[in-house]
């Protein structure tokens, strides 16, 4: 059973510990429990298990944002630009995964996915998408007619679609608490409950060079090196190593419908659009779940505050940092009436099902309800460009050399969770001589 420590019995009532006190150390320290933290955490033990390794979460759990409020979809990699990390770290991280299922007898289904085109400006995009895929090095994706296409999803409509059969869904929550778990039978320390404000330069020991800390009236850490995987707040905790805020990460919180139960055989697979170049973000789709829940959407919008899953959920100080970043501004302006639609389509319910039709046509505004929302760590540049690749920083200064934030882990991150944990540890390994 998987054990959590938090900072309690490091309290000292009568105030902050003294200068005295032994602070825990470590060779390592990695700051954030989702899933790259954790499977980073775990694959750093495979490694090397002789190491003393900490991770740290702000949170009371594991998973508590992006890695427990995604689709749980297992990508196969067919949208990625060839070449990129996004695309090769998929491809490898699907393999590692449902690996690493069988493994550990983690729940999931196979469901597949089809990207259909429904209309005919929608074919040319398709079959480059088919290449992409071919290029990826994605298996067994088939180019299929509409004869098909209804064999697969009897209720789906459309004129060419790319099916991809190893496409499937996975509670990537659990998953993350799987490799928790893992991590501490490895001899690894997590800590949750431990919001982290501080990264400095611990002089008196050169042994342990880095200090972390949290609240004053909590210990602290020292430690040889640090890996930050901070998500939501990775450019802030980079910013804490003296690391610039660009890319800044601006949260836009995806909202979904659900299919009421007496509708769900109307999807058995992922249904998804064609992306189309002009728009920042995917489009909506049907995506399948291990309840049997059939999600619908999401649309795109700006959350009010960086782990904010509702209209209501509202910080002014993460707003604003929002609204008066260059970059915000010119993504704005460049997308205006897009941004205007997603925000429509999140209020009225019919807009959005509407979009859906065109793939399931005989779906109605009575078949749906309200669902859950998720947030999405959107890192962008100050031109206003969306980063759409993994981003790794060190910062300059004295702890540079000693120090690797992850700025950037967008989706796919889960499905590629393992590979990106191999990679991050070979770089931990020759970059801190590990």
């Amino acid at each position: 059973m998987l054990t959590r420590h938090t900072f309690q019995a490091f309290r000292n009532i009568s105030g902050p510990p003294k200068k005295s006190v032994e602070l825990p150390k470590y060779d390592l320290v990695i700051v954030g429990g989702g899933i790259v933290g954790c499977a980073t955490a775990r694959q750093l033990l495979i490694e090397k298990p002789n190491l003393k390794i900490a991770l740290i979460e702000k949170e009371k759990e594991l998973a508590v944002h992006q890695s427990g409020h995604n689709s749980g979809v297992i990508h196969a990699g067919i949208y990625y630009t060839p070449g990129s990390l996004k695309a090769k770290l998929c491809v490898e991280g699907l393999d590692l995964s449902y690996k690493f299922f069988d493994e550990e007898k983690i729940p999931y289904k196979k469901t597949g996915k089809l990207i259909v085109a429904v209309e005919p400006e929608e074919v040319p995009r398709l079959d480059a998408l088919f290449t992409r895929a071919q290029t990826n090095g994605c298996r067994d994706i088939e180019m299929i007619d509409p004869k098909r296409i209804t064999e697969i999803e009897p209720h789906c409509r459309g004129l060419k679609a790319l099916w991809s059969p190893h496409t499937g869904i996975v509670d990537w929550g659990y998953v993350t608490k799987k490799f928790g778990e893992d991590f501490e039978k490895r001899g690894g320390k997590i800590y949750t409950s431990y919001p982290l404000e501080k990264i400095e330069d611990n002089l008196k020991d050169s042994n342990y060079p880095i200090r972390v800390s949290s609240d004053p009236s909590f210990a602290e850490f020292e430690t040889k090196n640090l890996i930050t995987c901070a998500g939501l707040q990775s450019d802030r905790v980079a910013a804490l190593s003296g690391c610039s805020t660009d890319p800044k990460i601006v949260p836009f919180r995806g909202e979904y419908l659900l299919l009421k139960p007496e509708k769900r055989h109307l999807v058995k697979t992922n249904i998804y659009p064609v992306p189309d170049p002009r728009f920042p973000f995917l489009g909506v789709h049907f995506t399948p779940r291990m309840n049997g829940d059939i999600w619908l959407g999401p649309n795109a919008v700006l959350a009010y505050k960086r782990e904010g899953y509702s209209y209501f959920s509202i910080s002014p100080s993460d707003l604003l940092e929002s609204l008066s970043y260059s970059g915000m501004q010119k993504l704005v302006k460049k997308h205006f009436t897009f941004g205007i639609k997603e925000l429509y389509r999140g209020i009225w319910i019919a807009a959005q099902v509407k979009q859906l039709q065109r793939f399931i046509p005989e779906l109605k505004y009575s078949d749906v309800t309200r669902g859950p929302s998720g947030v999405r760590a959107q890192a962008m540049d100050s031109a206003g460009n969306l980063v759409d690749d993994f981003v790794f920083d060190s910062g300059t200064g004295k702890l540079s050399s000693l120090i690797m934030h992850v700025r950037n882990a967008p989706s796919p991150a889960a499905t590629s969770s393992l590979a990106i944990a191999k990679m991050i540890t070979s770089e931990a390994v020759n970059r801190f001589k590990l």
